[in-house]
């Protein structure tokens, strides 16, 4: 049966969260992302590392601020910051409820100026429609200043999507067919009902193209008059029925419910999400979220990794012998770099080594050393040895991560710690390192028969026993003490990425031990060890030993 769901102009009362509170923050990030299900994927060119140039920068305040209340739902407020607040919130919200879009992330890119004293801000829309999949599009925001000296966004149907007008529209066809049985590793079913971060994700799975064989559907731009249908924005699904019995996947029925139960107990019911895999072939053991329905952050979500990027940043000075381990690389409270940056809560370690700084996670010590790096390598090495940034074919719709060559000296300052425009999500994160402590990439698969189109070279040998050093010491004499006390050579490093002035830093964690490496994010959740950790221990307590 098909069904339809469209953009009409009506109020569909989307309730609104309370207003966050602000906190100090513990780690200078990258420009500021707008994602309020992805929760820190940092936009090109703006936020804390912005120098203060070209268009005047409230403007592209205003439009980041616009742009996160949208994907929060906080419909009135965004319409608030627009020269139409009555209409902006009617469009708003039957334009993101009446397609079904559940949580969106909204990327804004550098500001421009327009001519007659107008700013655009160019975005990047990612729709997830609930139960197909996500419809990405670009978009701009006009803005102009108003006679009050408020810069405010120029309202007009073409900035919620180029092609919404007076005359066309947007409408949501579905044609639902029933799921594939899934059934682990090892043959055992597994339902939506057991493992509830599996549901959303059932439908997409089968194929290298995780186009899946359950749900389909598209999205029409349609005339209002007629309902005739102009053109197709986005299909979802498989073009035809799956009839050849149950997906097998590399899921292990135990990890996944033991994942699904840590964040349960320990997300302190935060939007956060966790992967595992297999060091020794990437295959996926389980993949969870919190909460468990709607936008998949685990595969699909883009943040700034923070911290934990430092086994990246490692692995490229170590490349190139720019540094080793007992080298004394100084660890001040502050640096400025264009813009200042400091530790968390402040800590300082004179006279470290660049061990300590490791395990200690001194973001001002590995920006001391980014001369020691050409301006385009750290992404050259994600891509080249990491595989980040290439195309991943998994057997389910995922984000492959990003690292753009910075644009100035402080974004590079920026990427250097995992902010800037890094962007990463827990898959990454798990792959990264799988890959820093067995020397070689493995595309990560979550179904058989995925097609594996990456090129990487492996790393040395003498890298990854420092790497390994490194991630073990940070468990036994640093800032990933919490998992010290678990059983098994475990080696880890932990997290904090900057999202915003009005929101608490997201925590990461990523650990592995025996054949397993795990990757945690917890969105707000102030630092890695705090909030992440908690989660990462609460598995690996539960799933002691390897998987079959």
């Amino acid at each position: 049966m098909d069904t339809h769901a469209d953009h009409t102009g009506v109020t569909t009362g989307t309730p609104q969260p309370g207003p966050r509170r602000r906190t100090l923050r513990a780690a200078v990030a990258g420009a500021v992302v707008l994602a309020a299900v992805a929760g820190g994927a940092y936009a090109a060119g703006l936020g804390p590392f912005a120098r203060d140039t070209g268009p005047d920068p409230a403007a592209g305040k205003q439009a980041r601020a616009f742009l996160a209340d949208w994907a929060a739902g906080r419909m009135p407020s965004a319409a608030g910051r627009t020269t139409s607040p009555g209409t902006a919130e009617r469009v708003l919200d039957s334009f993101t409820a009446g397609l079904d879009i559940d949580g969106p992330e909204l990327t804004a890119g550098s500001p421009a100026e327009a001519g007659d004293g107008a700013v655009t801000v160019p975005f990047t829309a990612r729709m997830p429609v609930t139960g197909l999949g996500t419809w990405t599009y670009k978009s701009e925001l006009p803005l102009r200043e108003q006679g009050d000296g408020i810069w405010k966004v120029d309202w007009t149907l073409s900035l919620v999507h180029p092609r919404l007008s007076d005359t066309e529209k947007f409408r949501l066809e579905r044609e639902e067919t029933k799921p594939p049985e899934v059934t682990d590793r090892q043959g055992t079913t597994m339902t939506g009902e057991a493992y509830p971060s599996l549901a959303p994700l059932m439908t997409r799975l089968g194929g290298s193209d995780g186009t899946g064989s359950g749900a389909r559907g598209a999205i029409r731009l349609v005339d209002r008059a007629t309902g005739k249908v102009e053109r197709t924005e986005a299909t979802f699904g498989a073009r035809t029925v799956r009839d050849d019995g149950p997906v097998r996947t590399t899921l292990d029925a135990d990890w996944q419910s033991a994942a699904e139960k840590a964040l349960a107990a320990h997300a302190d019911g935060k939007n956060a999400a966790l992967v595992a895999l297999r060091i020794s072939d990437g295959e996926i053991l389980a993949v969870a979220n919190s909460p468990s329905s709607g936008f998949n952050r685990a595969l699909s979500g883009t943040y700034a990794p923070g911290s934990t990027w430092k086994v990246v940043t490692s692995s490229a000075l170590l490349l190139k012998d720019a540094v080793a381990p007992d080298d004394v690389v100084d660890c001040p409270k502050y640096l400025t770099v264009g813009k200042r940056f400091q530790n968390v809560e402040l800590s300082e370690h004179p006279g470290a080594t660049f061990r300590k700084d490791f395990t200690e996670s001194c973001n001002t010590a590995f920006i001391s050393l980014r001369d020691r790096l050409d301006d385009g390598e750290l992404g050259d090495v994600a891509r080249t040895y990491f595989g980040v940034g290439q195309e991943w074919h998994i057997g389910a719709p995922s984000y492959d991560g990003s690292v753009p060559v910075p644009k100035d000296e402080t974004e590079k300052a920026a990427s250097m710690i995992g902010q800037g425009r890094v962007q990463a999500n827990p898959l990454i994160m798990a792959s990264v390192t799988a890959t820093a402590v067995s020397g070689t990439f493995h595309q990560p698969s979550l179904t058989d028969g995925t097609e594996d189109t990456t090129d990487t070279t492996p790393l040395p040998k003498d890298v990854v026993t420092r790497l390994r050093e490194m991630l073990r010491a940070t468990v036994t004499d640093g800032t990933a003490k919490i998992l010290a006390d678990l059983p098994g050579e475990i080696g880890a490093k932990t997290g904090t990425a900057e999202v915003s002035d009005d929101q608490d830093n997201n925590g990461w964690l990523v650990a592995h031990r025996g054949n397993v490496a795990v990757a945690c994010v917890v969105e707000e959740g102030v630092t890695g060890g705090g909030s992440a950790g908690p989660v990462v221990r609460g598995l690996l307590a539960a799933v002691p030993g390897d998987p079959e």
